[in-house]
């Protein structure tokens, strides 16, 4: 690691905004330039993992004989992330984002090393959990990189940046990591990841300690870390953990652990998350609450679209992931749309009309159940959801940073992305319970086979009716989020 430390850089000095002297330049210019693509870097990996381990999981489960482990996999990167978040956000704050990233890339790099060379299924469990810990301070460290290091008015530009990054991985992700699991086995596609690590540290690291390194105000005492928001951290991941078992479970012993989660986590969500979010006070709040409605309704709604895909029309898997590729595309497009500078004024309304897209995809996703329809319009409609993310998404993000106070912007960077990791839990749950409650263990079955026999068409067993009860509530879950989207710009 000496190899990737500046030399004559006092990093106790008091973040500047460099880019002031600079108006011209943009996130590629020579002030930005190794930043930009060091931490666009990062998140191109943190992409592709997502994609491609989401493909292998299944095959790493039965090797490890753990299907009925094989929720614990998802659930656990989420759990402990959202812990991570909170710890990142604080860390950020007090000693600056440098030191939370560097330890989340190595934390993420350690996790999949440790779910690849895992001998059973638990210890596959710990290493996503690991992995959970350092993508949870990845992330909310990049934010508050972004805050320090770049000026408000190019933000949306390296945050269009950070959407444009999941574009390769989503096309090339899913054949990518089934082509290795095929002929090298799924180790590699967890072992291999970390070896791309490398670059992004060498380039990032000495641009962070730079430009945005130490205390967000050098000239003031540095906070020690809020004991009780770390244990309500670990409230908020213990209560979600427990939820998600109770929810996978379905019998009447799960009644306990569903109500210790329930209990564990609205103290937690109430300590943890800026006054007013819940009723979606106008400002701040609004626009957290917002990213939690829109990231969970749609990543619950998209997580059954392969599996509806594979059971009631026929395709492979790999053909059911490629199906949803032009999404990344267009998700893309619409943080790019929302990052020109003449659109500014009209964030707030294009969000509103973002929203609506995504309802209207999540509502039209189950009408590939009806024979007649072709499958290539879930493909089209998706698509047109994901534009509507793209706005969202990223303009939530820019908005964030807008209204935080530097010395804020890790806790409240922390609570975006706990409003985003605990709504995918939580709904996730929901519709796998209502999914589950309506026949979704005989499409399991049935999938199973079909990949198994190579079948073609609706499968036996398979129950139509278990997707429309995930699909429509996530649609009025979004439906919330559109009158959330209203709400976003502060009381003049």
């Amino acid at each position: 690691m000496s190899a990737l430390e500046p030399r004559d850089v006092d990093v106790t000095a008091p973040c500047t905004d460099i880019a002031v002297d600079v108006p011209a330049e943009g996130v590629l210019g020579r002030t930005h330039r190794a930043l930009s693509i060091g931490i666009v870097s990062v998140v191109l990996l943190i992409a592709f993992e997502a994609t491609a381990v989401g493909t292998a999981m299944p095959v790493a489960a039965r090797e490890l004989h753990g299907i009925p482990l094989y929720a614990f996999a998802f659930s656990a990167y989420f759990t402990t992330s959202l812990f991570a978040m909170v710890l990142s956000g604080q860390w950020a704050d007090r000693s600056g984002p440098l030191a939370p990233l560097a330890t989340g890339i190595g934390a993420f790099g350690a996790g999949l090393l440790f779910s690849g060379t895992a001998g059973s299924m638990w210890m596959f469990i710990l290493g996503r959990a690991v992995q959970g810990i350092g993508g949870g301070l990845v992330i909310v460290a990049l934010y508050v990189v972004i805050g320090r290091a770049y000026p408000e008015r190019i933000r949306p530009a390296i945050m269009a940046a950070f959407s444009a990054a999941w574009v390769v991985p989503s096309v090339v992700g899913p054949l990518a990591s089934g082509t290795v699991t095929e002929h090298l086995g799924w180790r590699w596609v967890f072992v291999g990841i970390p070896v791309l690590i490398l670059l992004p540290l060498a380039l990032a690291l000495p641009a962070i300690r730079r430009m945005a390194a130490g205390p967000s105000d050098a000239e003031s005492a540095v906070k020690p870390f809020d004991q009780r928001r770390i244990r309500l951290a670990l409230g908020i991941s213990l209560g979600a953990g427990l939820l998600q078992f109770a929810g996978q479970e379905l019998r009447w012993f799960s009644l306990l652990p569903a109500v210790v989660g329930v209990a564990l986590l609205v103290p937690a969500v109430r300590g943890l998350l800026p006054p007013g979010t819940v009723r979606a006070a106008r400002g701040l709040p609004a626009v957290i609450l917002l990213r939690g409605i829109s990231a969970g309704s749609f990543i619950a709604a998209e997580s059954f679209v392969p599996l509806m895909l594979v059971t009631q029309r026929g395709l492979s898997p790999t053909m059911a992931g490629l199906s949803l590729a032009v999404g990344g595309l267009t998700w893309a497009l619409g943080s790019y749309v929302l990052a020109r500078p003449r659109l500014e004024t009209h964030r707030e309304s294009l969000m509103v009309g973002g929203m609506v897209l995504v309802v209207l995809s999540i509502a039209a996703a189950p009408a590939v159940l009806i024979e007649s329809v072709p499958v290539w319009t879930l493909a089209a409609a998706w698509a047109v959801g994901c534009f509507g993310m793209g706005m969202v998404i990223a303009s939530t993000s820019v908005l964030l940073l807008k209204l935080s106070a530097p010395e804020e912007a890790g806790g409240n960077s922390a609570a975006l992305q706990i409003s985003d990791g605990l709504s995918n839990v939580l709904l996730l749950t929901g519709g796998g319970a209502a999914f589950a409650a309506l026949g979704g263990g005989a499409v399991g079955a049935a999938a199973h086979g079909a990949v198994g026999s190579g079948a073609a068409g609706a499968h036996p067993g398979a129950h139509p009716g278990a997707f429309t009860a995930v699909f429509l509530p996530m649609a009025a879950v979004a439906l919330v989020g559109v009158w959330v989207a209203t709400r976003v710009k502060e009381s003049s």
